[in-house]
């Protein structure tokens, strides 16, 4: 029976996470582990709790799907139309703010922050995953709350978390959730165990 590693199948739930984040440049998503290979926190990008979305627009191609629960992200070329009421347009695409920039203006809260904010002390010796570079606020943040790995599996303009992430010696790996599943790694008590 093949397997995916701990990381792959880590990175492949921070993907479906993603999934509910309503933000129109891009889905993230966080999830934090114990050592025992428990998870403490999942989180994903978008605003605070009851401010509107800014998932939606009023053009053919997604107005169908009014309803956030069903997330059918809009298309570049369709971001000129007004927002229905109750969403909001891109603060960021508005002002032509390049991604990676302008963190204050955006009013949404990051995976990272929404899982670390759920997990609390118990990220303490944890490992967080997330699907993009960590921006150089939630590094901050990982490295306060004592996380002591993070594992990528996506990328992002800003970098500079990255290199905070780094001066704090919390080990960074990068890893693709699209990995072919491996065997499984059999320990030596494992061996015995199978043995008998």
């Amino acid at each position: 029976m093949n397997r995916p590693s701990w990381d792959v199948y880590f990175a492949r739930i921070v993907e479906n996470v993603a999934t509910r984040s309503t933000c129109i440049r891009h889905q993230f998503g966080a999830v934090i582990v114990n050592e025992d290979k428990e998870i403490i926190s999942t989180g994903y990008n978008g605003p605070v709790r009851g401010a509107p979305h800014c998932c939606k627009k009023d053009c053919n191609f997604c107005s169908k799907n009014v309803n956030c629960d069903i997330i059918d992200i809009c298309l570049p070329e369709h971001r000129h139309f007004q927002p229905i009421e109750g969403f909001v347009a891109c603060v960021k695409d508005e002002n032509n703010i390049e991604s990676g920039m302008g963190h204050g203006i955006c009013p949404a809260v990051h995976a990272e922050q929404n899982a670390l904010l759920q997990a609390g002390k118990q990220a303490r010796k944890a490992t967080l995953y997330v699907n993009g570079f960590p921006c150089k606020i939630c590094a901050r943040l990982m490295v306060n709350a004592g996380i002591t790995r993070v594992v990528v599996s996506g990328e992002y303009t800003d970098k500079e978390g990255l290199e905070i992430l780094k001066a704090a010696n919390i080990e960074v790996v990068h890893v693709d959730s699209r990995e072919e599943s491996k065997p499984p790694e059999v320990t030596g008590a494992e061996k015995e165990s199978v043995a008998e």
